[in-house]
Formats: structure tokens, sequence, C-alpha cells
């Protein structure tokens, strides 16, 4: 009779470590699962993937549940365990403490640490397979989960959340960088997302061709003339300009000049398309849905004063979420190059950001206001940028090695050696 109630005990121990195990996975299966995953497979048809969304829905519930049914078999086991050792050693203070450090090792090992690491590993095939079971034991429990939820409720009110907690454009941004280093998405995917995570963000002045690259044609110019520039230029419109590029009065589509030029026609009148002006302030998000309702493809950029700061086009936008679109007609510029391992040649007209990233540089948005390398230059050297001028940042030698009269055209950069480095 006693061998037969030692195997009881050590049955219901079991059960209880089962139970516990149980619990313990399924809290870290429905705590990790991606509900993202769940909420597409639900909208399949997947029952299953439906009641693990239901279920995580009501998440104090669910988690008063687990946290009920884990406490009283752990409880269960450690009486049980009391009894068994007490019985087995004859000695209740001797049966007690040998109770306490063998079932506390074991509920640690098989009911906590082992289940909730496997259930960390795969919590969708667990979350599957739990959510049937539990259930059922939430509605057993319904009595004990209101009483919980009622003291729950009492807590919120004396301890009020200051704000709610909501999902930031950085959180979505770690997201996509977690998912592509775990090879949930590619590199090109990632880059894909993230610009159109922050292409609200963006501003006109961040994309527009500025004023001293922009090539139009004075509304006077003779007709056939204007030939000339469409072939020298490869572009499929041109600013039309009054007196100066800074009075932009219309667009002018390479097809309609050149049906126009094929009718015999010898003005501009009836073929240029009225221009749309906006400030380099305007988010590109907007500008996009501005000239989808006007139905042009090109935008004049004014300054505070009237004057023209640059244009914007469609592809200027769509390449600030796609990368760079070159057609059979566009010159490749390639802004960056390698010479050695230490030295670098840079086109002053590349994003100042994308030049940090080739060069391997960290440099905080705050340290400058300009978007070009170009514009940093010459915040850099606070004048005129000059063939000869140079100046140092973080570990990078910089010199001006190609100029305008106005700006830097190229810069050769020589990366010099970190202290470690030149010690050893």
């Amino acid at each position: 009779m006693g061998d037969l109630s030692i195997v009881g005990y050590l049955i219901g121990i079991l059960v209880c470590l089962v139970f516990s195990a149980y619990f313990s996975a399924s809290e870290t299966a429905f705590t990790t699962v991606n509900r993202i995953r769940m909420k597409t497979l639900a909208e399949d048809g997947d029952a299953r993937a439906g009641q693990i969304l239901k279920i995580s829905d009501n998440y104090d519930k669910m988690l008063t549940t687990i946290l009920i049914g884990n406490n009283i078999v752990n409880i269960a086991s450690s009486s049980l365990g009391t009894l068994l050792f007490t019985r087995l050693l004859l000695d209740q203070e001797v049966g007690a403490a040998v109770s306490t450090a063998v079932m506390t090792v074991a509920v640690l090992v098989f009911g906590e640490i082992s289940p909730k690491c496997l259930a960390k590993e795969n919590p969708e095939a667990f979350a599957r397979f739990s959510v049937p079971i539990l259930r059922v034991i939430m509605v057993v429990l319904t009595p004990f989960n209101f009483i919980f939820m009622q003291w729950r409720k009492l807590l919120s009110k004396v301890f009020k959340k200051k704000s709610a907690d909501k999902m930031t454009q950085e959180d979505l941004i770690t997201i996509v960088d977690e998912a592509q280093s775990e090879g949930g998405i590619d590199k090109e995917n990632g880059e894909l997302i993230r610009s159109a995570i922050e292409f609200e963000d963006v501003e006109v002045k961040d994309i527009l061709t500025p004023r001293v690259d922009l090539v139009g044609v004075d509304q006077d110019t003779p007709f056939p003339e204007i030939a000339k520039v469409f072939e020298a230029n490869h572009f499929s419109r041109l600013p039309v300009y009054q007196e100066s590029i800074d009075n932009i009065v219309g667009i002018l589509h390479e097809k309609d000049y050149y049906a126009a030029l094929n009718q015999g026609r010898h003005s501009l009148e009836g073929i240029q398309s009225k221009p749309l002006y906006i400030s380099s302030a305007v988010k590109i998000s907007d500008l996009l849905r501005a000239l989808q309702r006007h139905k042009v493809h090109m935008a004049v950029v004014v300054d505070e004063f009237g004057g023209t700061e640059g244009v914007v086009t469609m592809e200027d936008i769509i390449e600030e979420l796609v990368g760079d679109i070159w057609d059979e007609h566009d010159v490749v510029v390639n802004y960056f190059q390698k010479i050695n391992d230490t030295t670098y040649k840079i086109d002053c007209s590349a994003s100042l950001d994308e030049m940090f990233d080739f060069l391997g540089v960290e440099a905080s948005d705050d340290d400058y206001d300009c978007v070009t390398v170009n514009g940093w230059v010459m915040e850099k050297l606070e004048k005129i940028p000059a063939v000869g001028d140079s100046f140092d940042f973080e570990n990078l030698h910089i010199t001006v090695t190609k100029g305008t009269t106005h700006h830097a055209t190229e810069l050769t950069v020589v990366r010099r050696p970190q202290p470690q480095e030149a010690a050893r």
C-alpha cells in the first residue's frame, strides 16, 4: 500500500510538472507569436490562427488564466513533493528541506526554463497546439479571472497610465532591421520598406534639381532652335522662361514640341503647359498627390523671394523610394570611386548621407543643414570652395580637387588610421 502511495505521489508530481511546462510555454508562445502573420493566416481562412488572435486580443484574461493555472500546479507539486520525501525519509523537517531543493530545481528546469526556450524557438506551432486547451481552461477559471480582473481595474485607477504607447517610425524601422537580419526579407526589400517609412519626412528641398543645374529655353528662342536643346540634354520636358530662369512661365514636353514642329507651327503658344509652383518645404508625399491631382510630372520650386530655387519631377520622387533610375539616354554618374584602401574620389553633387554611408562615417543630421556633399563642404569651409581647399573631419582628410567659380565638383578623401591602428 505504501509503494502505491509513493507511485501516486510521483505520478501527481509528474502531471503537475507537465501542466507547469504547458502554462510556461503558452505564456511565451502567445507573447512572442507573430501577430501580423496570424492576422494574414486568419484572413486566408485559417480558423486556428483566428483563435490565437482572439485570445491574444484578450491578453489580460489569457495571462491571468496562465498565471493562476501555473501557480496552482506549482504549489500542488511542491506539496506532493513534501509528502513524498517526508514519507521516504521518515522525518518531516528533513523531508521538507529536501523537497524544497528538489522541486525548485525540477520546476525551474522542466516547468519554466526548458518549455519557455522551446516555445520561443517556435511560438506559432506551440500556440496552435495550446489554443484549444487554453480556451477550455479560461472558461473553467472564469470566476477567478473575474475577481482578478476587478483587482487589475482597481490598480489601473490607482496607478494611472500617463500616456498610451504608440508604435513610432523608429519602432517600425527596427522591426524591418530585425526581419532583414533574421532573413525574413532581403536587403533590397528592406531598403524599399525603410524608404517608404521615411517617405513622409522627406521635403522637396532634399530632392530638387537646383537652379544652377537647370536647363530651360527662353520663350523668345527661335522655334527650330529648341530642338537643339532637347537633343543636347535628352530631357523629355524643359522649363520655358521669360527673360530670366527666375520667371518660368511654362513647361514644354518634347512630344508636344515635335508634334507642333511636324505640323509646321513656329510658336510655343498652345503647346506649353502651365507650371505648378511649390515651396521647397513641402513634403514630397504632398507633392506627389499634387502632381497626380494636376496631372503634371514637373513642379517649379520657388524660394521666399519668388525666384526659382529649382525643379522637381515625378521621377525624383520615385527615385527617393526605389533608388536611382537610369534610362538609355542618361549619363550614369559614379558618385563614389575607391582609388585604393585609403583614398576615394567623391562627386560633390552626391547625397551627403550616401557619402557618409559609403565611407562608414557616423554623423548626426543635427550636425549639418545641407543635403549634398557640396553644401557640406561650403559649411565646413565657410566660403565658396576653391580647388586646393582642404579640411579634416573625423579620421578623414578632405581636399577639393575640382570645382567652378560657384561650387566644388569633386573631392579627394583620404582615410587616416585610427590611433589604435597607428600604434600597431
